[in-house]
Parts: C-alpha cells; sequence; structure tokens
C-alpha cells in the first residue's frame, strides 16, 4: 500500500523501511532458500516476478510491508541492501474497514536469529497497524513445527485461537482492547520518520 511509502520505523536494534526496488535483488537471492520458502509457504520466483510482487506490495491496498534492516550497520552508512534482515507484512482482510488483518515476519538472515529482532520488529509493526491504519484485531498464522514463532507471539500477549491438522498451521490472535493498547505503546520505543528524508523524526513513543 502507498500508505508507508515514506514511512520509517526506528527502533532500538532494527530500523523499518518500505520495500524499494534496490531491495528487490537481496529479496530474491534471500528466497532462492528451501528453508524460508518452507517457512513462508513461498513457491521460488524469477526475478522478473519478484520486481512484479515488490511492484504489487507497493500498490495493493490490503498489503502492507516493510524491509528489516539493522540499525546499527545503517547508523554507521552501509548500503541498505547490506544492513537488510528480513522483513514484516500485514494483509488486510477488509481494506476500507481494516478491523483484522494477518501479521507475518520473516528474519532472513540466520546469524541474526534468537537476538530479539523478530520481537522488536513485530511490535514496530503493530504499533503502525495500530495508530496508522486503525486495526483492531491481529492474527498470525504459523506452521505447527515453527516453535520459536509461536513462543514470539504468545509473548506478544497473542492468544491460541485454532489448530488445523490440514494445513498444519496454529492460528493465534491479538484483540486491540485498550489494556492491550496501552501496554504495547508503553513497551514499544519507536520514532517514526520520514524515508524521504526531507522531515526530522515526527513522533515517538515509549522511552
Amino acid at each position: 500500500m502507498r500508505v508507508n511509502e515514506n514511512t520509517v520505523l526506528r527502533g532500538q536494534q532494527v530500523q523499518l523501511v518500505p520495500y524499494e526496488p534496490h531491495h528487490v535483488p537481496r529479496y530474491h537471492e534471500w528466497m532462492k532458500s528451501e528453508e524460508l520458502q518452507r517457512l513462508t509457504a513461498s513457491e521460488p520466483l524469477t526475478l522478473e516476478q519478484e520486481y512484479g510482487m515488490q511492484r504489487s506490495w507497493r500498490e495493493d491496498a490490503d498489503k502492507c510491508t516493510f524491509i528489516i534492516l539493522d540499525a546499527e550497520r545503517f547508523e554507521q552508512r552501509c548500503p541498505e541492501e547490506q544492513c537488510m534482515l528480513g522483513d514484516v507484512n500485514l494483509f488486510l482482510t477488509e481494506p476500507g474497514n481494516p478491523a483484522l488483518a494477518e501479521i507475518e515476519i520473516m528474519i532472513a538472515e540466520p546469524g541474526f536469529r534468537g537476538r530479539g529482532i523478530g520481537e522488536e520488529s513485530v511490535r514496530l509493526m503493530l504499533f503502525y497497524g495500530v495508530t496508522a491504519l486503525g486495526i483492531s484485531t491481529f492474527e498470525a498464522k504459523i506452521g505447527l513445527e515453527n516453535e520459536t514463532s509461536v513462543r514470539l507471539f504468545r509473548k506478544l500477549h497473542f492468544q491460541k485461537v485454532s489448530v488445523s491438522d490440514v494445513f498444519r498451521e496454529v492460528a493465534l490472535r491479538w484483540e486491540v482492547t485498550e489494556p492491550e493498547r496501552q501496554w504495547l505503546l508503553d513497551t514499544c520505543h519507536v520514532t517514526v520518520t520520514d524515508y524521504r528524508g526531507t522531515e526530522p523524526g515526527v513522533k515517538e513513543s515509549g522511552s
């Protein structure tokens, strides 16, 4: 979606930026991995098809994605393509009335797993979904064998709602009640800035 095309979410370890064409070659290399294809239920694409997917993420009103960058390396002026760690996505079931969104997280770089990168990235995306998109319910569908992701979402207050033996996945849900919204705002350390660099930081939450 175009809503986030100029948005940067800066956390403590990561920086989330819009998915741009210059990110595609690195992303394409990631998705040649059979492990990532299995974990994300994805099929291998050609580079041309990957560019098409990037355009879809930018244009479609029911999709929102950010590329996850290593904030420390980015601050050292490392090119974005060399700072990329993964991506975090939202799929809106009703774009005109975004009550429910499915959330996905992928940490593609093995050396950065188990370091809190995924947790912070999900927190930042939840913050954006709640404050910018008006989402009131988030759902995560995770393969039954992916215990690490299940533990991550349970830590972020997601509750198990169903298990599908057919699709071999578990569905977890987080309802944005007022206490839960306040918990998120209190625990999410985020600075929102402009991706094009025309505006300084405009909003902060947490401490």
